[in-house]
C-alpha cells in the first residue's frame, strides 16, 4: 500500500502535536499536554521491557506513519509507552492524568504503582495520580534536587492489548487483513493525553437539558459532595459563515447560585436556536468552591411530526429540515483514526458544507470531542452511530443475503445470534455499557441529532431493548435503531441503504424514511490513492462521469422527497485504502465532486 501524507501530517511539528484543549465541555485553565515523543516497545509477554524500542509519536497509532513506527500490534503482543516527567509541584492540588482514547484495553502505572485499569477502544478515561507522583514540596519544605533528578523523577508507563477483530469487543471498520469496506487495524493511544490540576472538591461532569419551548437551561454539576455553585451565563455567540469571523460578546445574561447534585434551572432572556445557518451556542463558566470551568449548550429541538399530508418528517427546531448527509469514516492516511490537526478536522467540516450537505453521519467510530465541538460552532448536524462490536461477521449474510431481504422487504428477527455474530453474553454486555457511556460522554453536542444504534446487522442483538436503554439515556434524540436493514419496526427511522436497486420510498405513518446510505460511486485518482485495488459501487474514470452519475443520483433523492424521504447519507466524504468513492481523495488533496 502507498504512503500518502496530508498537508497537515507533511507540515506536522512534532514538539505541538494536538495541543487544543481537548474537552470543550468541560474547560479548564490548568492544562498540561503529554503528546509528543514518549518510549515504546512491542514484547510478547506481560513483562515491562527492560529495554524500549525506540520513540513513537503520542497520540497517534503505532500502525500509522505519522506516529514514526508502521508497525502493526499483533493480538498475542503487548505494546508499551513510557513517559518520564519532571518533579510535579502540587501546591495543594490534585493531579488528573487523562486519556482520550486506547485501544482496545490498557494498564497505567504510575512510578511502578497501578493508577487505572480500562477497557474499551473508544472512550476517554483518567485517573487521580495525586498519590502515586514525586512532587517537589513535602510537608510544607521544598527539597532541591539535582537537574538529573527533576527530569527523571516521574514516570508514567502504559500498557496496551489489543484484540482487535480476533474478539467480540467494539471494533468499527478495523481490521487485520484490511480489504474493500475494512481498513488497516490500529492500536494503542490516538487520542490526546494530558493533565489538569484540580481542589479536592472539583467539578467531575456538566450536564446540560436545554429546552427550547419553555425558554430555559437545566445544568447538573456532579462532585463528590454537595456543595454551593455558582453559574454565569453569557449572551449568545456564533461563528459567521462568510468570513469565518466569531461574534463574541461578553456580557452577562444572568448569574444564579444552586448546590451541585441537583439540576438549577436557569431562564434565559435572550433567545437565540441553533440552525445550520446560525449555530448560536450559549456559553457558561460553573465556579464551585475553588474549582472553576467553563462549559457550553444551545437551543434547539429535533422531533418527527407530520406534514400536511400526514406525512412524517424531521424538524429541526419545528421547521422541516432535509437533512442532506455525507457518510465519514473518520480515517486519514497518516495518523488512521488519529487526525494530524485540529485544522484538519475543521477542512473536513467546512468542505462538506460548501458542497451543501448539513449533516454528517460519524460511522461507527467515536471522534475526539473537539471534533463535535466544531460542528457545534460551524453549523453541522451529526447522526452518531455506535461503534459495532461481535465476532467474526458471516458477509454472505450480513451483506449479500441481507441486500436481497433489504429489497425485498422482508422482516427478519434479530434473535439469530451465530448469523449476526453476538454468542458472547460478555460481549452484548460490554456493547450495553459502552452505548451508555457513549450517550452520556457525547449528549451535551448540540449538533448531534440521532444515535445510530446497530449497523447493517453487525453484531447486531435485542434491538428493541437497545433502543430502549438508548431512550431512556437521552429522551431528547431521534433513534436510528438498525441502519440498513434487519429492522424490528421500533426507533424513529425506517432506514434504507440502496446501493444498487430503483429508489422507491413508501412512508410510515408514524417514523421518518431516511436513505442512510446510498452512492458509493468509484474514481481512483492515480497519484492520490493508496492502493492498487479498487472497491465501490459503481466504477468511474473521468471526474466528468463521476459528477453526471453524482447529480443524477441526487435528483432521484430529490424527487423522492414529496413522497417522504426525510434525509439521505451519501458514501463518503473520502477516499478509505481501497475504498475509492470518495467526494475527496484519501489525502484530501483532490476534490472528485463539484458543488
Amino acid at each position: 500500500m502507498k504512503q500518502l501524507y496530508t498537508r497537515w501530517g507533511k507540515e506536522l511539528d512534532s514538539s505541538r502535536v494536538l495541543q487544543e484543549y481537548p474537552r470543550p465541555l468541560l474547560k479548564r485553565d490548568s492544562y498540561v499536554n503529554l503528546n509528543g515523543y514518549w518510549d515504546y516497545a512491542i514484547t510478547k509477554t506481560f513483562r515491562r521491557p527492560v529495554e524500549y524500542d525506540g520513540k513513537i509519536l503520542v497520540p497517534f497509532s503505532p500502525e500509522s506513519a505519522l506516529s514514526g513506527v508502521g508497525r502493526q500490534l499483533w493480538p498475542d503482543e503487548y505494546l508499551w509507552y513510557r513517559l518520564k516527567l519532571p518533579t510535579i509541584e502540587l501546591k495543594g492540588r490534585h493531579l488528573l492524568l487523562h486519556f482520550g482514547a486506547v485501544d482496545q484495553a490498557c494498564r497505567v502505572y504510575v512510578n511502578g504503582k497501578e493508577a487505572a485499569r480500562h477497557a474499551g477502544g473508544y472512550l476517554p478515561f483518567y485517573a487521580d495520580i495525586t498519590e502515586y507522583v514525586q512532587w517537589a514540596e513535602k510537608d510544607g519544605e521544598f527539597r532541591e534536587r539535582s537537574v538529573q533528578e527533576r527530569q527523571t523523577e516521574n514516570e508514567i508507563i502504559v500498557a496496551v492489548k489489543d484484540l482487535s477483530d480476533t474478539s467480540y469487543h467494539a471494533k468499527g471498520k478495523q481490521k487485520l487483513k484490511k480489504g474493500g469496506m475494512f481498513y488497516t487495524a490500529q492500536s494503542g493511544i490516538w487520542q490526546t493525553v494530558w493533565m489538569e490540576y484540580v481542589p479536592k472538591h472539583f467539578i467531575k461532569e456538566l450536564r446540560t437539558e436545554p429546552d427550547l419551548e419553555k425558554g430555559l437551561v437545566r445544568i447538573f454539576v456532579r462532585s463528590d459532595e454537595e456543595l454551593p455553585v455558582k453559574i454565569r451565563l453569557k449572551a449568545p455567540s456564533h461563528v459567521h459563515q462568510a468570513d469565518g469571523e466569531g461574534v463574541q460578546p461578553e456580557e452577562t445574561l444572568s448569574e444564579v447560585s444552586g448546590l451541585s447534585g441537583r439540576y438549577i434551572e436557569i431562564p434565559i432572556p435572550v433567545i437565540r436556536p441553533w440552525t445550520v445557518e446560525e449555530p448560536w451556542l450559549y456559553k457558561f463558566t460553573v465556579a464551585m468552591g475553588e474549582d472553576m470551568a467553563e462549559s457550553y449548550f444551545a437551543l434547539r429541538s429535533f422531533t418527527i411530526e407530520n406534514d400536511e399530508q400526514g406525512i412524517p418528517r424531521i424538524r429541526l427546531n419545528g421547521r422541516v429540515q432535509f437533512q442532506n448527509g455525507v457518510l465519514d469514516q473518520g480515517y486519514w492516511p497518516d495518523g488512521l483514526y488519529t487526525a494530524p490537526s485540529d485544522e484538519a478536522m475543521i477542512f473536513d467540516i467546512q468542505e462538506m458544507k460548501k458542497i451543501g450537505f448539513n449533516m454528517i453521519r460519524k460511522h461507527i467510530k467515536i471522534e475526539p470531542q473537539r471534533w463535535y465541538y466544531h460542528c457545534d460552532r460551524l453549523g453541522m448536524v451529526v447522526w452518531q452511530d455506535m461503534v459495532n462490536g461481535g465476532t467474526y461477521y458471516r458477509h454472505w449474510f450480513v451483506t449479500y443475503a441481507a441486500t436481497l431481504i433489504s429489497w425485498r422487504k422482508w422482516k427478519m428477527a434479530d434473535v439469530y445470534t451465530r448469523l449476526l455474530s453476538r454468542t458472547h453474553k460478555e460481549g452484548r454486555l460490554e456493547f450495553v455499557r459502552e452505548m451508555k457511556e457513549t450517550i452520556r460522554h457525547l449528549k451535551g453536542h448540540p449538533s448531534i441529532a440521532v444515535w445510530v444504534i446497530f449497523n447493517e446487522g453487525w453484531g447486531q442483538f435485542q434491538t428493541e431493548d437497545m433502543t430502549r436503554i438508548a431512550r431512556e439515556c437521552d429522551p431528547t434524540r431521534l433513534i436510528d435503531q438498525a441502519s440498513g436493514w434487519f429492522d424490528q419496526k421500533g426507533g424513529d427511522m425506517q432506514s434504507m441503504h440502496n446501493y444498487f436497486f430503483k429508489l422507491a420510498v413508501t412512508p410510515e405513518k408514524k417514523r421518518a424514511t431516511v436513505l442512510s446510505e446510498f452512492g458509493g460511486y468509484s474514481l481512483r485518482m492515480e497519484e492520490h490513492s493508496a492502493c492498487d485495488k479498487l472497491y465501490g459501487y459503481g466504477t468511474h474514470e473521468t471526474k466528468e462521469s463521476l459528477n453526471a452519475a453524482y447529480k443524477k443520483q441526487m435528483q432521484k433523492v430529490k424527487e423522492q422527497i414529496p413522497n417522504g424521504l426525510c434525509a439521505s447519507v451519501y458514501t463518503q466524504l473520502s477516499d478509505v485504502e481501497e475504498e475509492v468513492n470518495g467526494i475527496f481523495t484519501y489525502d484530501r488533496e483532490v476534490r472528485k465532486i463539484e458543488p
